[in-house]
């Protein structure tokens, strides 16, 4: 039987329907923006949180229990079932995993690859039976105890070698399953005090290990995107992915730049002391951006909650970025949120992602809105529209220091301040939420 038993598959119903379990804002079929919102907001379930995660948190341990909990290939399989099931009652065109996620860990690397493999061809089979696509595979490579140095940051070459092999593995199943993208998750790329850290060291390691990474997509053939995604402080004191800025600093110094892309959340966005939108603005000015994880942090508790979304503005002032660098490619909306850990029942799981998607929906309607209107970009014209003259063009390309300040002279420039309006913009903004 299956563990969403008497759960039906959730339907578009409208803003006004009653139905605690419908769509009120996702209509997948809707055209927004151009193109059907599916299309657009490309949802994916994230299998970590949805079915591996056990509800603890740092000061207390298991709260749920999933029949498929277990480390066995028959407990593989079964989860496997129960994340289809979910994936047939949401209807989301894609999913993630990690290696770690779907397969019990052996008592070797031989073990542990054939125990992953296996599962990869259950999957595969289901996919081919009409289940969601994959939108990106990622590497487990922060939980085991190996990791606690990091991986391709870790002083023990065995260590490296381990999870260069476990990324080959991965990567190579994230093709052979069609997947439209492989993420890097640096958990443990970090150090926790300088007095045994050498961090040139650290960072060649991983500069090293990126461009094996990049060498080996394009070996096998693998047409999608090479994702980083950035993640300040926790669980590593000090880590080294931190934030966009930190991360276009690494591909550039390694050549890396034209190769990678980032996939960006929302909560590492707000723990790196930005918003999102300011995270997402800055990987497409870089041409770095690719995706990105949804989700929001409980903004009292200061760390990394992984809540499912519930604030449009947020979420719209993030997809207005979105829609600004022309939208996704290879990329989606993946869900990497988890349940509140008093959030037994499986009908929690699905509401969950069912609000989640519906607070998605809305947001992005509103951006669409704001981008169709144009009010923003207006703005944004009009308060630099001095730089599209010929002497401002000049100033920047040809004058000196020595010019620029004989013409201030010349000229006795005494420049006013304009006004910002922040609060106009913000009142403009709140019209289409």
């Amino acid at each position: 039987m299956s563990y969403f038993a008497g759960i039906e598959p959730i339907r578009y119903e409208g803003p006004e329907s009653g139905v605690e379990l419908a769509f009120r804002h996702y209509d997948p079929d809707a055209t927004v923006g151009g193109a059907r919102l599916e299309d657009q907001l490309r949802f994916a379930v994230a299998w970590w949180h949805s079915f591996a995660w056990p509800g603890g948190d740092p000061f207390g341990g298991q709260t749920f229990e999933r029949p498929w909990f277990g480390e066995t290939m028959e407990a593989a399989r079964a989860k496997a079932d129960a994340a289809f099931d979910l994936f047939a009652i949401l209807g989301q065109p894609f999913f993630c995993f990690h290696d770690f996620d779907i397969r019990p860990e052996g008592d070797s690397f031989a073990e542990s690859t054939r125990n992953f493999e296996e599962i990869v061809d259950y999957i595969g089979e289901k996919m081919e039976a009409g289940g969601p696509r994959l939108l990106w595979g990622t590497s487990n490579l922060f939980s085991h105890r190996r990791f606690m140095a990091g991986a391709a940051t870790n002083p023990d070459p065995d260590v490296f070698a381990y999870a260069a092999a476990t990324v080959k593995t991965v990567l190579d199943a994230t093709h052979r399953l069609g997947g439209q993208n492989y993420v890097l998750w640096g958990g443990r790329e970090g150090y926790e005090t300088l007095l045994n850290t050498d961090l040139k060291a650290e960072a060649d390691q991983a500069g090293a290990f990126l461009s094996k990474v990049v060498d080996h997509k394009h070996k096998i053939g693998f047409k999608g995107t090479i994702l980083i995604e950035p993640k300040p402080q926790e669980p590593t004191k000090h880590q080294y992915d931190y934030d966009v800025a930190t991360v276009a600093g690494f591909l550039h110094r390694y050549g890396l730049q034209d190769e990678v892309k980032l996939n960006l959340e929302q909560g590492h966005a707000i723990l790196a002391g930005h918003s999102f939108e300011h995270e997402i603005a800055l990987a497409a000015s870089l041409g770095l951006f690719g995706s990105i994880d949804m989700n929001r942090n409980d903004y009292q508790s200061g760390w990394d909650t992984d809540q499912f979304p519930d604030n449009p503005r947020e979420v719209a002032l993030a997809y207005y970025e979105i829609l600004k660098a022309g939208g996704f490619t290879t990329g989606g909306t993946n869900f990497d949120a988890k349940l509140r850990r008093q959030s037994l029942d499986p009908v929690d799981l699905v509401a969950a992602h069912v609000g989640a998607m519906d607070v998605c929906a809305r947001g992005f309607k509103a951006a669409a809105a704001m981008m169709e209107d144009g009010g923003l970009e207006a703005a944004r014209r009009e308060r630099y529209a001095g730089w599209q003259s010929r002497d401002a063009r000049r100033m920047l390309e040809e004058e000196t220091l020595d010019a620029i300040a004989a013409r201030v002279r010349e000229q006795d420039l005494r420049p006013e301040p304009r006004s910002g309006r922040q609060e106009r913009l913000e009142n403009y903004v709140s019209r289409f939420i």
